[in-house]
């Protein structure tokens, strides 16, 4: 269908929805039909509002498109955030992974801290305590692990400052795997259990005193020898 202006010299085409049907591999979207052929897919909430006969501009169809690139890339959002909290700058990633359109992905974001699913502070905050609780590591480690997520440091400094004993952190990671070098010479042992609250992320100045503290305690345990 054509529509002529009242210029005659501009004609807008206007389309005819003749069917919508939901898609066999993703009941949650629907094919569009115009005019006896198929036009494009939508998600069921974008297209809640289109019926049998309504008649579409080329305009209107462009805007419908646009909202379900949008839609698309929130719900993609949404089912990535299902497995584990996520940064934003993960969420970017993932999303271009699967082109979504820029706008689009600037637009989901939005949409997921204004909704709160999505939150760098918040999502700092809970690496850390999972660290914290699970494996413990220092700061240096920490920060590392972070920056790689996409936090900037405005955000990982007050976290790591809030969160973070390196002393009580140490000694924790630290316990247990002295438990498995007790039987071990003192020289062993220390250097075994330097180099791994190294790898964790603990500096020199943490671990050395914490050495020796925990020799003597699980040589105590165990009742083992000072060597």
């Amino acid at each position: 269908m054509a529509i002529r202006q009242a210029d005659g010299c501009v004609f807008l085409r206007m389309r005819k929805i003749t069917a919508i049907k939901a898609q066999k591999k993703n009941p949650q979207r629907v094919n569009i039909f115009l005019d006896g052929e198929f036009a494009f897919g939508l998600t069921r909430i974008v297209a809640g509002w289109l019926q049998v006969g309504q008649v579409l501009s080329e305009e209107k169809i462009a805007e419908l498109q646009a909202e379900d690139s949008r839609e698309t890339a929130y719900l993609r959002a949404l089912n990535f955030l299902s497995y584990r909290p996520r940064s934003l700058a993960e969420i970017r990633r993932n999303l271009r992974k699967h082109e979504v359109p820029e706008t689009a992905i600037e637009a989901t974001l939005e949409r997921l801290q204004k909704n709160g699913f999505a939150n760098d502070e918040d999502f700092a905050r809970a690496w850390v305590e999972n660290r914290n609780t699970f494996r413990p590591r220092g700061r240096r480690v920490l920060r590392s692990e972070l920056r790689q997520k996409g936090i900037t440091d405005e955000i990982i400094q007050p976290v790591l400052d809030d969160l973070v004993d390196d002393e009580q952190l140490a000694y924790q990671a630290g316990k247990k795997k002295a438990r498995k070098l007790a039987k071990l010479e003192w020289q062993v042992f220390r250097r075994k259990l330097g180099d791994f609250l190294a790898r964790r992320g603990f500096t020199y100045s943490v671990i050395a005193p914490l050495l020796r503290q925990l020799w003597d305690e699980v040589q105590k345990e165990t009742g083992g020898d000072h060597f």
